[in-house]
Parts: C-alpha cells; sequence; structure tokens
C-alpha cells in the first residue's frame, strides 16, 4: 500500500471526524458516546495549531484520510509540560496494515524534536491490538485502573503505558 505522512490540513477534517465518529460508534478505543460534527473536529484542530502540537494524517494517493495521529497536553498544571498523551486512529478498513505503527514513529520524533519527554498512552485495557503496537514501540506498563469507565453498557478498565523519548535528559526550565 502506497501512503504518505503528513501534517493534516482544513481539507482533512471531514475523513479525521469519520474516522473519530465511527471509533465513537464502534468501538472502546473513545470513551465518548456521541458522534461529533465537523465544527467539533475543527475546534480542536485549531486548539492543536494553537499549541503548536501536531495532528498528523496518512493519506493514500487521492489524498483520502486512512488515519491519524496527534498528541497534546497529558494535564494542565506546569509540572506537566513535558509530558504528553497521544492518540492514533485508523479507518477501519486500513487497520492491520502497518499505518498505526508508521503514524506512531512520526509522532514520537514530533514528541522528540518538541523537546517531550514523556508520551503517555491512556489504552482500553481490552484493546490487545493497541497495547500490542505500544510495547513493539517501546512504551512500558504503568498502571491498571478497572471499571473507571463505561460504554457499551459494560464497565471498562483503562490501561496506562509510557515512553520516555529522551532517557538521561535533564529537565528544562
Amino acid at each position: 500500500m502506497t501512503y504518505l505522512i503528513r501534517d493534516a490540513v482544513h481539507a482533512d477534517l471531514p475523513g479525521i471526524r469519520d474516522i473519530y465518529n465511527d471509533a465513537v460508534l464502534n468501538t472502546t478505543a473513545i470513551w465518548n458516546e456521541q458522534p461529533v460534527d465537523l465544527d467539533n473536529r475543527r475546534a480542536w484542530y485549531e486548539a492543536r495549531q494553537t499549541q503548536q502540537y501536531p495532528i498528523l494524517v496518512a493519506v493514500d494517493a487521492a489524498g483520502e484520510v486512512l488515519g491519524y495521529s496527534s498528541f497534546g497536553d497529558w494535564r494542565p498544571f506546569e509540572g506537566f509540560r513535558h509530558t504528553v498523551e497521544h492518540s492514533v486512529y485508523i479507518r477501519a478498513d486500513q487497520r492491520g496494515k502497518g499505518l498505526g505503527p508508521a503514524l506512531m514513529q512520526a509522532l514520537i520524533e514530533r514528541a522528540r524534536t518538541r523537546g517531550k519527554h514523556v508520551m503517555v498512552a491512556a489504552i482500553e485495557s481490552g484493546n490487545q491490538a493497541s497495547i500490542h503496537l505500544h510495547e513493539r514501540l517501546g512504551f512500558t506498563l504503568n498502571g491498571h485502573m478497572p471499571q473507571v469507565g463505561v460504554k457499551f453498557g459494560r464497565w471498562l478498565d483503562l490501561t496506562f503505558m509510557q515512553l520516555i523519548l529522551n532517557p538521561g535528559a535533564q529537565p528544562m526550565e
């Protein structure tokens, strides 16, 4: 499969919205229960742009969005300024084709370039494919929180994983 990973632009937002909404409606990857509209994705895009945080897309030769990844602040306090939490979502018909690892590797490099120190993953514990992907990329398991969420009429457990992006680095003020 031929695809390109690049920064998202406004024209990508309908594809991003569709992938997001599919995950909302059909998976436990996103714990929201209501689909979002294009205005929601525009606001999210603008917030990421304001923070100078990336949104990366994998697109095919026709420019169709096959998947996307991004990161944002992990917590809103100064002491966490070197830590980000990420997300990666792949269109349902494109899963298992290597897009997830490619988008994640590109996103990890962006975080390193931005001087971030830790990337956090919050994964629904039953999502073994995502957990294995993160393990392959060097993330370590750091926590398990039983029954902290609910979707589709059942309790969801949350697994936390992290990747130290710059081992041995000293904190920058």
